[in-house]
């Protein structure tokens, strides 16, 4: 019976372990027009996703991983995430930043499903540089002036 009974207990710890809090799930690049963008193209790999713990104390409040792969998969680091509110924030340049809120329990986690989309292009302009110094402007609380040196 005894033997039961510490196997019984080591079973219920690893299911504890196995348990433990965490924030996983997927990102997605899409177009302007949600249509999704190829990882041929280009890889949603590389991109930060930020957990920000809104209920817990200041040393458990925040946690960035990166996309892992091709597929878009993330996930918390083991150990790092607590019981709580998280604001899980993606974001990547030349996309639009992403914000989920999801609760994680003591032994349960949360799956996000994230698109960021691409922020469309501007028109770019061309900047012509001075053709002489009478052309270009100053302004005076920019400029540290100093005698010439003889």
């Amino acid at each position: 019976m005894r033997h039961a009974t510490r196997f019984a207990l080591i079973v219920s710890l690893l299911v504890l372990v196995a348990c433990s809090p965490r924030i996983y799930g997927t990102l997605q690049l899409v177009d302007a027009n949600q249509q999704p963008i190829l990882p041929a193209k280009e890889s949603p790999e590389g991109t930060v996703v930020n957990m920000i713990n809104t209920t817990g104390a200041i040393e458990q409040a925040s946690h960035a991983v990166p996309v892992m792969n091709a597929e878009g998969a993330f996930e918390s680091e083991k150990g790092k995430i607590a019981k709580g509110v998280y604001k899980v924030e993606a974001s990547r340049i030349g996309y639009q930043t992403e914000t989920r809120t999801v609760e994680v329990g003591r032994f349960s986690g949360a799956k996000v499903e994230i698109k960021l989309k691409k922020i469309p292009e501007g028109r770019h302009k061309s900047i012509e540089g001075s053709r002489s110094d009478e052309d270009k402007i100053v302004n005076p609380g920019e400029v540290n002036i100093q005698p010439p040196t003889m």
